[in-house]
């Protein structure tokens, strides 16, 4: 198998089917591997059966709920650029969180969701943030449960929204999205470069 997907410490030792489910979340591709299968043999198979959008939504769900922010995160600051001046309240706000995940701070994402304009994917960070902790936000709504898979789902739609803003080599771009995933489920920090 390859390394490609050796080392992924920072997701669950659970069978990557039992991830899915957890997240009410489906594969597109039918795996050979049985159901019991580890997440790293899922995505070699899903690597080798050429299906890298299975690939990132597989990461979606494999990743905990910081690690998934970030990733969402990165992605976002593809297509707004990473210059100063490019930038929207709830990319800020989500990487705030990122690096002092406080309730403060968690606070601060939810208030730029309402505030977004029309047309701000990046509200998709933000509501990552939100839905952290498995419920539906801060105060009164804490108490209720976020929905099911949403978290996971929204890192997803964050990964192939920027996907759809790419300018470059479309294929080279999806792997450096996959390539950040497994990164950052190493411990790393996703600030990679395409590979040429």
């Amino acid at each position: 198998m390859s390394e490609r997907f050796a080392n992924l410490t920072k997701t669950p030792q659970m069978p990557a089917a039992r991830m899915l489910a957890d997240a009410n979340a489906r594969l597109g591709t039918k795996l050979d591997a049985p159901a019991s299968a580890p997440l790293d043999v899922v995505l070699a198979e899903l690597e080798e059966k050429g299906a890298p959008i299975d690939m990132l939504r597989l990461l979606g769900v494999a990743l905990p709920p910081r690690e998934r922010v970030w990733w969402s995160c990165l992605a976002a600051r593809d297509y707004i650029g990473v210059a100063p001046d490019h930038n929207t309240p709830s990319l800020a706000a989500s990487e705030a969180w990122v690096f002092r995940p406080t309730q403060e701070n968690r606070e601060k994402a939810e208030h730029t969701i309402d505030l977004a304009e029309p047309d701000d994917e990046t509200i998709n960070c933000a509501m990552g943030v939100l839905y952290a902790d498995g419920t539906l936000g801060t105060g009164e709504l804490a108490s209720m449960p976020a929905p099911h898979g949403a978290a996971e789902a929204l890192a997803f739609a964050m990964n192939v929204t920027a996907m759809g803003y790419h300018d470059g080599d479309f294929d080279a771009y999806v792997q450096l999205l996959i390539d950040r995933g497994l990164d950052i489920a190493r411990g790393g920090n996703g600030n990679l470069e395409a590979k040429e």
